[in-house]
């Protein structure tokens, strides 16, 4: 097995598992970022964007809301239990300028220059080539459209992050840090480099300061279930999850934790050409 299929197949049964927690309240900022992605786009009625790694549709649906019933919005994600969510979301707000299916970020079987907008709000970091991944997304935007790529910033969920891992290599050290692709690129110059290599020479980065709030500790394990940590945690015996989650929420209580680092980098790139 390549390290791609390798990453494809993690990345799916880590989301899959994370669905029954990934809209809790708890889990507000998807929607947030997702929304905020979407704002800093020039959506207009009727253009035609694609959402890649749209998870349970925080950037898809107020997209679709954005270019009304003569756009078109299309969210594509390995993990159909997310897509289940999304559709579902959909339905119960009459948005049905969307559509949800199973997709690849690196293969989505799509022609060339055929969306206005290309979405990818926490899903770059997934595939081992973010070169070769930004490059295919590029290649589906139409002249004049735009590519729209958000990621973590640096601290992601600390203190918690790191109070997570030093749980898990107490009892499973082979698990440590065993999945974590977010902080492969956390940084502005990092993420311009990253979109310079795959032919992006002009765009706008704009990071945000986020301190994500946490009503109790408890909280923080709900993160963590509702997000790619959870490919982590099914990978420990029930004991060993429990001693985890104890530890955790235990530094947590003791540190009087409140809120997490949720920052976040925003890309916007736009194509020459077009109207």
């Amino acid at each position: 097995m390549t390290t791609l299929e390798e990453a494809r197949i993690r990345a799916a049964a880590a989301y899959n598992a994370a669905a029954d927690r990934f809209d809790h309240p708890v889990n507000s900022f998807w929607d947030r970022f997702g929304r905020v992605t979407v704002g800093r786009l020039d959506l207009k009625r009727g253009h035609r964007v694609l959402d890649l790694c749209c998870g349970s549709g925080a950037s898809a649906l107020p997209a679709a809301e954005r270019v009304g019933p003569d756009g078109f919005v299309l969210g594509l994600d390995l993990a159909e239990n997310l897509l289940t969510l999304a559709r579902a979301k959909a339905a119960a707000r009459g948005l049905f300028n969307a559509e949800f299916r199973v997709g690849d970020l690196l293969e989505p079987g799509l022609p060339e220059a055929s969306f206005d907008a290309v979405v990818c709000v926490f899903g770059i970091f997934f595939v081992p080539d973010m070169v070769g991944a930004v490059r295919n997304l590029w290649r589906l935007v139409r002249p004049g459209g735009t590519l729209a790529i958000t990621t973590w910033g640096r601290n992601f969920f600390e203190p918690a992050n790191s109070l997570f891992w030093q749980a898990v290599r107490s009892v499973r050290p082979e698990l440590y840090k065993g999945f974590h692709p977010w902080d492969r690129i956390d940084d502005p110059a990092g993420l311009r480099a990253l979109l310079a290599e795959a032919g992006i020479d002009q765009a706008d980065i704009e990071p945000e300061r986020y301190a994500h709030p946490l009503s109790s500790p408890d909280d923080w394990w709900t993160i963590a279930c509702g997000s790619g940590y959870r490919g982590t945690i099914d990978q420990l015996s029930t004991r060993e999850r429990a001693w985890v989650r104890e530890r955790n929420l235990d530094a947590l209580r003791q540190r009087q934790i409140v809120r997490i680092e949720a920052s976040v980098l925003y890309a916007v790139g736009r194509r020459d050409g077009g109207p």
